[in-house]
């Protein structure tokens, strides 16, 4: 195995491991959801008060990981929404030129971008120490490095993807990138 199918295979892996998270972080989310929901008309049917808001921020800070976390996830099983008017209807050949050329041109430009972008208000936000503006809320400033952090993630699976499809583009036969992926897999 080549040193580059060696790192195709440990982005992979790396990104299998982040998507078996957020499989518990979803449970997670829903379970905080739940109680925040039962917490909030039992308190009224009780005639309690229960500050709610740091089981709210929770929960959409859960599903802040879940989205910015599986970004990656989703493209290493090629979920993400794409036009599927002819891909499917093309050999794998073709498909990985279109995902080549598409990752190159676009996934890793954009990332780049919003890595650059997305620095300054990280950066300030770690440096004042942000809390959310409502009484009692979270601390937003570890939230907030999740932003960088997917993009990141999101560059090596596309690194992985644009190894794997000039792995196709240079075998003989047409090779569907699921074989690839089983071949790095099965460490061939």
């Amino acid at each position: 195995m080549s040193i580059l199918s060696r790192v195709a295979r440990a982005i992979d892996g790396f990104n299998e491991r982040i998507g078996a998270m957020i499989r518990w972080l979803t449970l997670v989310m829903v379970l905080v959801g739940a109680a925040t929901a039962v917490l909030r008309y039992s308190s009224r049917g009780l005639g309690l008060s229960f500050n709610l808001t740091p089981p709210t921020e929770l929960q959409w800070y859960l599903f802040s990981l879940i989205f910015l976390l599986g970004a990656a996830y989703g493209l290493r099983h090629d979920v993400h929404v794409r036009v599927d008017v002819l891909y499917s209807e093309l050999n794998p050949k073709k498909r990985a030129w279109i995902d080549l050329i598409g990752h190159v041109l676009f996934l890793i430009p954009f990332c780049v971008v919003m890595l650059y972008v997305s620095w300054p208000a990280v950066q300030n936000s770690w440096s004042i120490r942000e809390m959310s503006p409502d009484p009692g809320g979270l601390p937003r400033y570890p939230i907030k490095m999740v932003i960088l952090l997917s993009f990141v993630l999101l560059v090596g699976q596309g690194y992985s993807q644009i190894l794997k499809q000039v792995s196709i583009l240079r075998s003989d036969g047409d090779q569907e990138l699921s074989t690839v992926d089983s071949q790095h897999e099965a460490g061939s």
